[in-house]
C-alpha cells in the first residue's frame, strides 16, 4: 500500500491529535473551551512577536492604558532588549520578554496576554539567571520587575533574600540533573 504524502504537516501537531488524546473524553462545551484557550495562546505568541518587533524598531504605540501599548512603550523608553535568552545551563534557561541592565539597575518586564493571573516568581527566576550568567551579585544591584497584564502593571523590587535562594536552587538542581544524565 502507498500511503498519502503529508510532508507539509511533518513536525506539526493537530489540535485533535493522538499525542494530546484527552480530548476524546471532552464534551462539546469542554472542547470549545479548550480550543478557545489554545487560540488565546496562539494570539499571545503573535502579540509577543509583534511587541518584540515594535521594541526593536523603536516604534511606539499610541499612549493608552492598554497592556500591549504600555509594555511596548515602556520597553522602548527604557531602551530594553526584547526576547533575551538568559542561560545558566542546558537544564536551566529562559527568555525574558524585555530586559536591560544599566547603572546597577536590572529591569525585567513581562507581557502577559492571558487572563490567568501571572506570578512574579517567573521574573525572579529570570533575575537569578541573569545574575548567574553574568556573575552579578544580587546584593550589588537594584532590581525592578514588572508584569503587564489586564491593562495593569504590577511592580516588584525583589531583595537579595528573594533572588539568592533561587540561584542556589538552580545550581543545586542543575548538578542533580547532570548527575542523573551521566548515570543514565
Amino acid at each position: 500500500m502507498n500511503f498519502n504524502n503529508h510532508s507539509s504537516l511533518e513536525g506539526q501537531h493537530a489540535f485533535l491529535g493522538a499525542s494530546k488524546y484527552h480530548w476524546i473524553n471532552y464534551d462539546e462545551e469542554k472542547i470549545a473551551e479548550s480550543y478557545s484557550k489554545f487560540m488565546a495562546t496562539q494570539k499571545g505568541t503573535v502579540l509577543h512577536a509583534f511587541a518584540a518587533q515594535c521594541i526593536l524598531l523603536g516604534q511606539k504605540l499610541p499612549k493608552s492604558q492598554k497592556t500591549l501599548n504600555m509594555y511596548v512603550n515602556d520597553a522602548i523608553g527604557y531602551k530594553m532588549t526584547p526576547e533575551q535568552i538568559l542561560y545558566y545551563s542546558d537544564n536551566c534557561f529562559g527568555t525574558a520578554d524585555s530586559i536591560v541592565f544599566r547603572n546597577r539597575l536590572l529591569r525585567i518586564h513581562d507581557l502577559k496576554t492571558g487572563v490567568i493571573p501571572a506570578h512574579m516568581e517567573q521574573l525572579e527566576i529570570y533575575a537569578a539567571l541573569f545574575c548567574l550568567e553574568y556573575a552579578v551579585k544580587p546584593s550589588d544591584i537594584d532590581i525592578e520587575l514588572r508584569l503587564y497584564q489586564n491593562n495593569e502593571i504590577v511592580y516588584h523590587n525583589p531583595t537579595t533574600e528573594d533572588i539568592v535562594p533561587i540561584m542556589d536552587k538552580i545550581i543545586t538542581f542543575d548538578k542533580i540533573i547532570n548527575k542523573i544524565k551521566q548515570e543514565g
